[in-house]
């Protein structure tokens, strides 16, 4: 796999990030280097490498096959014989809940574990949700349980400790559905008074015209009941993972950005979302630089207003899953964040396919992202990969559940 060489510097104010403003944002289309916290982060000119389409071939998990973990953890299979587990919502009470679906086959459900006594093996699994249209995101709040289909957030009736629901659901949101960035995540604020709705745009760069992508490429913000809806943040290509800085409850986001540019660009990104932030898409990405098939149409006013991401992720990682970490493992973990990383399709070499950590100090990320989760490609001069990772979430022992929606998977991590 190719590498990509970060400098870790020391870190700036946040305000750092705003010098880029001072640009006319028709100047950065080049090769740039930018100072992003404690990340220096290269971007080569578009085009310096031809833009591929390198499709991996998913072949399973051997018997006996795992994943790799550092020294000192150890992974076992919490569950398996899933349909495409993409993401993992653990509630207060300990109940694990799991979406299945992807594309035209989706399961369209949600999938029920307990694990009473923490010992990696469940002895409770059921369907919790069924005939769900492409469910995602999950969030329980008091007593109803939300569910972001494709098209719709939508809310149940949640008797506590109930372990199927049956009764009809009410829309309190309808959302823009496919195509191409499918799903839609949620989380709820501190206070329980804000639901927060991952939306991704249904283009690369605006293709279909821009009327396509209304209320898209963007996190917008409720109240619980559906009213009182606003775009919190805007110019996310496909923000997806969603979660708190529990220093400081800031929000979030993993976003995956713009194909086509060549290999290295443009990098994935892991950043803070400022209400009312816009971050380039589609005109310019990391910040103001424009992109090219745009700059005859870029609007500088909103170029000159993108704000640069706080931490490049490698470009076309695919990162998706976000968890900051508050369990049992070692303390330089605590505060850190998970990103799951389902891989490349539009590199010459793989990248991705594994679990990162990112280390934070200050509510800030701290230091180089570390590979975590590893050993998903098989056999990469065949394209050939055992699965993809996609959620990652901490479980209430502590430990770390990954959801593989490729090989059809849960795969926990704990403490050895």
């Amino acid at each position: 796999m190719k590498k990509i060489h970060y400098f870790f510097l020391l870190l700036l104010p946040a305000t750092a990030c705003n010098n880029a403003k001072e640009k006319t944002g028709t100047e950065t289309t080049q090769a740039d280097t930018i100072q992003t916290g404690s990340q220096q982060v290269s971007l080569p000119e578009p085009y310096a490498t031809e833009s591929v389409k390198n499709f991996s071939k998913v072949t399973g998990w051997p018997a006996g096959q795992m994943p790799l973990v550092p020294a000192g953890f150890r992974v076992t299979k919490f569950a398996d014989s899933l349909n495409n587990p993409r993401w993992i919502y653990v509630a207060d009470n300990g109940d694990i809940f799991v979406a299945e679906s992807a594309g035209d086959n989706s399961a369209n459900r949600i999938s029920l574990f307990r694990d009473n006594n923490n010992d990696g093996i469940p002895e409770l699994r059921t369907v919790f949700l069924q005939g769900l249209n492409m469910p995602f995101g999950m969030y329980k709040h008091h007593d109803h349980f939300y569910v972001a289909n494709t098209d719709a957030l939508v809310r149940f009736d949640y008797p506590a400790g109930a372990t199927s629901i049956t009764t009809p659901a009410k829309k309190i949101v309808s959302l823009p559905p496919g195509p191409r960035h499918w799903t839609r995540n949620i989380v709820g604020n501190a206070a329980g008074t804000k639901i927060y709705i991952a939306v991704g745009s249904s283009s690369n760069v605006g293709e279909n015209g821009m009327d396509k992508e209304t209320r898209r490429a963007c996190i917008l913000e409720i109240n619980p009941d559906g009213t009182g809806e606003k775009v919190y943040a805007s110019g996310l290509r496909n923000p997806v993972g969603m979660g708190w800085e529990p220093s400081t409850n800031t929000l979030w986001t993993a976003v995956n950005e713009r194909d086509e540019l060549g290999d290295d660009l443009v990098p994935d990104y892991l950043t803070s979302v400022r209400e009312n932030g816009f971050y380039g898409w589609p005109y310019s990405y990391f910040g103001q630089h424009v992109d090219p098939r745009l700059k005859d149409s870029a609007k500088t006013d909103l170029v000159n207003q993108a704000i640069v991401p706080d931490y490049s992720l490698g470009a076309h990682t695919a990162s998706l899953g976000l968890a900051f970490y508050n369990g049992n493992f070692p303390a330089r973990y605590t505060g850190g964040v998970f990103i799951g990383q389902h891989g490349s399709w539009n590199r010459s070499v793989f990248s991705g396919y594994k679990v990162v950590f990112v280390p934070f100090a200050n509510g800030r990320p701290s230091g180089p992202a570390e590979d975590f989760l590893t050993g998903f490609i098989a056999d990469e001069s065949k394209k050939e990969v055992y699965g993809r990772p996609v959620g990652v979430a901490v479980l209430k022992d502590g430990s770390l559940l990954v959801a593989d929606d490729a090989g059809n998977k849960l795969w926990r991590i704990s403490k050895q």
